[in-house]
């Protein structure tokens, strides 16, 4: 016999960043509203035979600023990331960590990729010798995607549910959807949920041109990055680190936290089609987009801005914006569409967080962030589509939709409402 089980309420009480526009959430809000773009010229390694040399970095990152020297060489870039961000949003929400339940607060922590550049360094160290293995202890911990997750729990002593995500790009709305359902069943109180990546290195890059996935506009690299342009030619890889703390609304009222939203849905899908190309009449996004409305118990119509996964991409933005008329009718061309793409890049594994914290900051601020470096629209995208293109547009955002969508067909989507 199954259980009757009444859902709980889910609110978002903290959010934290480090990203290519900044190393706080306020600080990345800010550059995006102010449509700052992250681009410029890859200084982590020497990419000057590469098809691309220019990518969304984080900038200036001293790991030396944040770990001392012995701990620092233990994590892997992506796994700094992720503490970096968590110490943000754990503070932010003002969690009082001796009075909160340990066995009942959780981690889901996501990468599509983890530690590559430890992996390039190690096989790079050891293909450079005469065979005999010299590998780091910290090798494969450092690597292996869950252990930002693990981290997380160890520092903070958190006992709930703690795993990895893995979808690719939607890799980190996919850890936001498994802690937003973990706490609707009443298995855990609170949870820090997001993603981090860090793949701008030799690996990386060339992996990706490879591919033909990412730009290569190495002239015009401050604007490479352009959602919905007649001119585009793939995404700019970026890296960061984004942290949400979820909690179950009648924990966080009690405890007096301040609330930025609650989310109201969350909803999967896949496109079942290809390993990397979206389904070309957009049947992953769209059933994607329904389940999230339904999930959330709302009509179309209440949906203000939408967070479209927006690469860049000459297939994806195609096949979402048509996604987006099927699913909204003629109320599509009232909301507020953006690519916040255009200026972070693409954040991989940690695109879906990313993503999530600017619709949840939407709605804060009543501010829908541009889409930028649109030079000319892409003749195939209906115009009457409102893309909120070059500048940022005021408007009072009570429902907010954030789109991810991943290599081998992986949708997520998660909607956020103002309380």
């Amino acid at each position: 016999m199954g259980k009757n089980i009444e859902l709980k309420r889910v609110v978002v009480t903290g959010l934290g960043a480090v990203t290519p526009l900044g190393k706080t959430s306020e600080e990345t809000w800010n550059n995006l509203v102010n449509g700052v773009s992250g681009s410029d010229m890859i200084k982590l390694f020497d990419a000057s035979k590469f098809k691309t040399k220019f990518a969304c970095e984080v900038k200036n990152f001293e790991p030396n600023d944040y770990f001392d020297r012995k701990e620092g060489r233990k994590l892997d870039r992506y796994a700094q990331f992720a503490l970096v961000s968590v110490e943000e949003a754990v503070k932010d929400s003002k969690l009082d960590l001796e009075k909160i339940n340990k066995d009942k607060t959780g981690v889901i922590w996501a990468s599509g990729i983890g530690g590559i550049t430890t992996f390039l360094d190690e096989v790079m160290n050891f293909s450079s010798g005469d065979g005999t293995p010299r590998f780091s202890p910290f090798f494969i911990p450092k690597m292996i995607s869950d252990i930002a997750a693990g981290h997380i729990s160890i520092k903070y002593g958190f006992r709930g549910p703690n795993f990895g995500t893995v979808s690719a790009c939607a890799s980190s709305t996919n850890a936001i959807i498994d802690a937003y359902t973990y706490i609707s069943l009443g298995k855990a109180d609170i949870f820090v949920a997001g993603g981090s990546e860090a793949s701008i290195n030799e690996a990386g890059m060339g992996g990706f041109n490879a591919m033909q996935a990412i730009s290569t506009n190495n002239e015009e690299y401050k604007s490479a990055s352009r959602p919905f342009c007649k001119t585009r030619d793939g995404f700019v890889m970026g890296e960061g680190g984004i942290a949400l703390i979820l909690e179950e609304y009648e924990h966080a009222i009690k405890r007096g936290a301040t609330i930025y939203a609650e989310l109201i849905g969350a909803g999967m899908s896949a496109d079942a089609y290809h390993l990397t190309a979206p389904h070309p009449e957009g049947n992953g996004a769209y059933n994607v987009m329904k389940n999230a409305i339904e999930d959330a118990q709302i009509k179309p119509e209440e949906v203000d801005y939408i967070n479209v996964h927006g690469t860049a991409t000459p297939l994806g933005d195609l096949s979402e914006t048509q996604a987006i008329e099927r699913v909204f009718g003629e109320h599509a061309y009232n909301v507020n569409i953006s690519s916040t793409k255009s200026m972070t890049g693409h954040l991989l594994g940690a695109a879906g967080a990313m993503e999530a914290m600017v619709a949840i900051l939407s709605i804060k601020h009543g501010i829908a962030p541009p889409s930028i470096n649109v030079k000319e629209l892409d003749e195939r995208i209906n115009s009457k589509l409102n893309l909120t293109l070059h500048k940022a547009q005021k408007r009072d955002i009570k429902v907010a939709l954030s789109n991810t969508f991943g290599f081998g067909g992986h949708n997520a989507s998660v909607i956020f409402r103002k309380l």
